[in-house]
């Protein structure tokens, strides 16, 4: 009898990151600052913002959004010139050079580059782009799994060319493709599982394409450091250096049961699985949202009371873009919740769970109001958000022949942050 040889096409995953996304749309709109430092961040402003300015400064000039590519690189204002508490969202790879990463304040961004060129965010920009890179994919691999606005897994396995290469032709594909339309540039690892393809695509960025292989794990994998696993947070990373456990490596030496006794059952059998590149998750192609949230740090802290116009306006906004994404994203949701961060960068958060399903602003923020009331507000805020959980599809809810609860109950016009606390 004759045995023939297993033909099963090799699981291949890829991870694909596009690079340093925020920033480079914005150069795609400011491509005269190419090759330079420039952070995104510290807060939120129009073009119009831009041009009025321009205008002013040149008003012999018909400034227009189509030239936006004209404006002299002196005129972008420099990090240097900054005063507030905003933070960083990324940073161009120049930037970057300079210790100027993601989620660090930009004051002190500042004392490190402070010659770096400031852009405000454009949230309404980044997610046109990003949903024009990920039809891009689909359209060549459909098994795409979304991991938020400038990421995603896709499943190579049975989409053809994933096995050319061991993957790399596809991922140059996909590259050249989204390039081609977008004018960006993104960087892919392809391995065996989600684990080691998100290791490998941080290998050779930017647009760089990286292969692991089950028999690359002593070489590419063990040597880099526990927190490069997605999964090992801070906590954890401390834990296992107290046990002299610092690169994957030492991490794999560990036995499984010794690892299970000091991290818990679940945790430390997934850890001994990470250290040895095992991970079975499978692609998914549609997640349900845990909840929809909008929050906002203020450039300069808020007092509830000395500040009480300021804050409702805020807070009424948040209200109103959360249940836009809700109506817009198609959910209602029934578990109303804030966040808090105090001065001393304390956070708080308190919620509470409707008899019924909303998504109307008005009654998310009756709700959301009636959280702020169980919360100290003697002290001076530097951030704020409102969440709303407990989803269902509202196509769900109404296929039970029920409605999202109308707005029913307080006005805006209502003072959250009332006169009966006392000022520090």
């Amino acid at each position: 009898m004759t045995i023939l040889p297993d033909t099963a096409p090799q699981r291949r995953i890829a991870h694909l990151d596009m690079d340093a996304f925020y920033a480079s749309v914005e150069l795609l709109r400011y491509p005269q600052l190419k090759g330079l430092p420039v952070v995104i961040g510290g807060g939120r402003r129009r073009i119009d913002d831009m041009l009025g300015r321009l205008r002013e400064a040149h008003p012999d000039y018909e400034w227009s959004e189509d030239k936006l590519h004209e404006i002299p690189i002196d005129f972008f204002p420099r990090i240097a010139g900054y005063t507030g508490r905003g933070v960083i969202t990324t940073a161009t790879y120049a930037a970057r050079q300079f210790g100027v990463g993601s989620a660090m304040g930009v004051m002190k961004a500042a004392k490190l580059c402070p010659d770096a060129i400031l852009l405000p965010v454009d949230f309404d920009q980044y997610r046109h782009y990003s949903q024009r890179f990920k039809t891009i994919i689909t359209d060549i691999a459909p098994l795409m799994e979304n991991r938020g606005v400038d990421e995603v897994y896709i499943d190579f396995t049975h989409v053809p060319g994933g096995q050319r290469e061991r993957g790399r032709v596809l991922a140059r594909l996909i590259q050249k493709a989204i390039f081609d339309d977008t004018g960006l540039t993104c960087s892919v690892g392809v391995a065996p599982n989600k684990l080691l393809a998100k290791m490998a695509s941080e290998f050779n960025k930017p647009n760089g394409i990286s292969i692991v292989q089950p028999e690359d794990l002593e070489t590419l994998i063990w040597p880099l450091p526990c927190r490069k696993i997605n999964g090992i947070g801070p906590k954890a990373e401390a834990k296992l250096a107290k046990h002299a456990i610092h690169t994957i490596g030492d991490l794999a030496q560990r036995d499984l049961y010794w690892l299970m006794e000091h991290f818990g059952k679940s945790y430390g059998a997934w850890l001994y699985d990470a250290a040895h590149g095992k991970d079975d998750r499978p692609i998914e192609t549609e997640s349900e949202p845990v909840s929809i949230s909008r929050e906002t740090t203020f450039e300069q802290d808020l007092h509830a009371v000395r500040d009480r116009e300021a804050l409702s306006t805020i807070f009424t906004k948040l209200c109103e873009q959360v249940a836009a994404d809700l109506q817009r994203k198609g959910y209602v949701g029934k578990t109303i919740g804030i966040k808090l961060r105090y001065d001393n960068f304390q956070s708080v958060t308190r919620d509470q769970t409707l008899e019924t399903y909303i998504n109307q602003a008005q009654t998310i923020r009756a709700a959301a109001g009636q959280c702020l009331r169980r919360v100290d507000l003697k002290r001076r805020l530097r951030l704020l958000g409102v969440r709303v959980g407990t989803l269902m599809k509202l196509e769900d809810w109404q296929a039970q022949g029920l409605k999202a609860e109308e707005a029913l109950t307080q006005p805006y016009t209502e003072s959250l942050f009332g006169d009966e606390i006392t000022p520090n």
